[in-house]
């Protein structure tokens, strides 16, 4: 029979781990619900992780009450933290904690300091009497409107649990999201540092070699091996100066954009890049359309959630125009007719909008719309890979090849010379 290790807490919230043995691992999650704990991780013992394993093994030995835990973690709270918290909370309260319970399990399972004092804060504010989304509210820096609207109508009808395991799922989803844009952009970058410290290699270490080989030649060089030698030349004598101002108006630039002013003049400009520019678009309109469809499907009223929805959009001309959707609707005009208004939804999300408004289904409709944007966006992104890739291979070919033979037509022309 094999052997589980396992993490669990009581119904007075404490954590407990240890061992156990059971056919399977449903077998075991019915020992400790039968034991009156509230299943946390099961694993079996052969592949459970070092530290679980150990800490299993240490339960025995370690005094009533104490918690073994696991390696601290450094640093101040994250997206990734905030994620985690929210999907331990939902497993917590789904499996009957009381909120203040809940909380103090996850007091007892940060792997993090910053976490730890996070929660406590928060479950001081709740003992307190003050509603979990008003504590939740007083750290605005990790939990933005979205996030405390969505735990504000989970208190007022009484499915916490179940918009927990909503918003967790709007998180991972965003997160996969982002994630695919980022990694998109790993390869050209890596393309492009090559291409960099191959002209480096090229000018500060080839094109010497053959400098003295043309010292004597002068103009009569071909015209393309002087530009090479000069540029070589220049490189050596001025490379520094050079990689200096270029890191110093590189990080200029980025401050610049930083600012409010060239935020928006880039985001202008971004929208208006062939390709680029209607990839980026349909990225913010899904965030809207996922954060509006995830409200409302909770329960949000619709003014409320369409304020909140287009806060979550980054690029400020897009938030520009749909921030004129909110007042059209309140002043009892139709969903479908505001964001038409706004001239940057693309006919087929203007139909799914229609068609949810006339069925009273907006925020599922919502949501399929942002399915569709987001398959839309990961699939111009694969097709926009498919042409950058091979163009920057060929840009950096072209470039190294220009400087090799430049490099031999100044060879065949000492030739010609000798002849």
């Amino acid at each position: 029979m094999p052997d589980f290790v396992w993490r669990a807490a009581t119904a007075a919230g404490k954590v407990e781990e240890g061992r156990l043995s059971a056919p399977s691992s449903a077998a075991a999650l019915r020992q400790l619900r039968e034991q009156g704990l509230t299943p946390l991780r099961i694993d079996d013992a052969a592949s459970a992780p070092a530290s679980i394993g150990r800490a299993a093994g240490a339960a025995a030995s370690a005094p009533a009450g104490a918690v073994p835990r696991a390696r601290q973690g450094k640093g101040p709270v994250n997206a990734a933290d905030v994620l985690a918290l929210t999907s331990e909370l939902a497993i917590m309260l789904r499996a009957g904690l009381a909120l203040d319970n809940a909380l103090r399990v996850l007091i007892d399972m940060s792997h993090k300091p910053s976490v730890g004092a996070l929660v406590q804060g928060i479950l001081d504010a709740v003992k307190g009497g003050t509603p979990l989304s008003r504590a939740l509210a007083a750290h605005p820096g990790l939990f933005n409107d979205f996030y405390v609207n969505m735990v504000r109508s989970g208190e007022v009808s009484g499915q916490m649990s179940a918009v927990l395991d909503r918003l967790v799922e709007h998180m991972e989803r965003q997160r996969a999201l982002r994630e695919s844009v980022v990694s998109a952009t790993i390869y050209p970058a890596i393309l492009l540092a090559v291409a960099v410290l191959s002209l480096v290699a090229m000018l500060g270490f080839v094109v010497p070699q053959f400098e003295k080989l043309f010292t004597d030649m002068g103009d009569a060089l071909p015209l393309p091996t002087r530009v090479v030698m000069e540029m070589g030349r220049a490189f050596r004598q001025y490379g520094l100066l050079i990689g200096a101002a270029a890191v110093g108006g590189v990080m200029l630039l980025l401050r610049w954009l930083r600012s409010p002013a060239g935020r928006q003049w880039w985001q202008a400009r971004l929208l208006g890049l062939p390709l680029v520019g209607r990839l980026a678009q349909r990225y913010q309109l899904t965030l809207f359309a996922r954060s509006l469809g995830t409200l409302l499907g909770n329960g949000v009223p619709m003014l409320t959630a369409l304020h909140i929805a287009t806060d979550t959009v980054g690029n400020a001309v897009l938030r520009q125009a749909l921030a004129k959707v909110a007042p059209i609707v309140k002043e009892g005009g139709k969903v479908v007719q505001a964001v038409s208004a706004t001239g940057i939804f693309e006919p087929l999300a203007i139909n799914l909008i229609r068609v949810g408004e006339e069925t009273g289904r907006i925020g599922p409709m919502m949501l399929e719309l942002s399915n569709i944007l987001n398959r839309e966006v990961e699939t111009g992104i694969k097709r926009l890979l498919t042409l950058v890739e091979p163009v920057l291979i060929l840009v950096l070919g072209v470039l190294i090849a220009a400087i090799i033979v430049s490099i031999l037509l100044g060879i065949l022309s000492i030739n010609d010379l000798a002849v």
